[in-house]
């Protein structure tokens, strides 16, 4: 399996960006420095993530998501960054 991660990739299965078998594999990132667990969509050429916003959904019951800007790193669990 190839061992380097995408640019953008996206937990919602009815994204573009989304990949199961990546996403099955565990993937992990860390933001600004902090290991973030709640993230749902993340581009690293742009610098972004989009996490939830509280318990708020929008008009189809999809959580609703706020985007982040800083610098993002996204590895495989397996070879977690000390």
């Amino acid at each position: 399996m190839n061992e380097t991660l995408p640019d953008r990739l996206c937990v919602d299965p009815r994204s573009p960006f989304h990949d199961a078998d990546l996403l099955a594999r565990g993937i992990g990132i860390r933001f600004n420095g902090e290991e973030r667990t709640t993230v749902e969509e993340y581009c690293v050429s742009e610098g972004w993530i989009r996490v939830a916003a509280g318990k708020a959904l929008d008009r189809r019951g999809r959580p609703m998501t706020v985007k982040i800007k800083g610098e993002v790193v996204p590895y495989f669990l397996e070879n977690r960054p000390e």
